[in-house]
């Protein structure tokens, strides 16, 4: 299978950077019937930033809301899933690099089966030019 990139939804916020926090946003979430396909957290300025790549945008964004959680403004992640071999995320690094284009942030995973997944994020000026080098739909 070959790898492919697409372009697709991801909201923040951040969270007290305490232990339970992100099982509690997950149950929520789940209690609501929101499916990721991703979520990452990190610590950022002595709290925790928090970011969901929901399946259903609409399912998730009212969830949210009946949850009160304060999320951000719906943002671009690109998320890369494939066969996985030895070097399938610097093949996706080397084309932007090649096009000058800074990749800010990535998680990736073997998933298992011979399957890898990433998400990976470039600065907003760059989504457009981005989703060109790497054919993402």
């Amino acid at each position: 299978m070959a790898t492919t990139v697409r372009k697709t939804a991801y909201f923040s916020m951040k969270t007290p950077n305490r232990a339970g926090q992100g099982s509690r946003l997950l149950n929520g979430l789940a209690a609501h019937g929101v499916n990721l396909l991703a979520f990452t957290g990190f610590p950022n300025a002595g709290r925790a930033q928090v970011d969901f790549i929901p399946y259903d945008v609409t399912k998730f964004t009212r969830a949210a809301r009946k949850l009160g959680l304060k999320v951000s403004k719906r943002k671009t992640v690109f998320l890369a899933q494939g066969t996985d071999k030895a070097g399938a995320c610097a093949t996706i690094c080397g084309k932007l690099a090649k096009a000058g284009i800074n990749m800010v942030a990535m998680d990736a995973v073997a998933a298992g089966k011979g399957r890898f997944g990433a998400i990976f994020w470039v600065k907003s000026r760059d989504v457009a030019r981005a989703s060109r080098v790497l054919r993402a739909r």
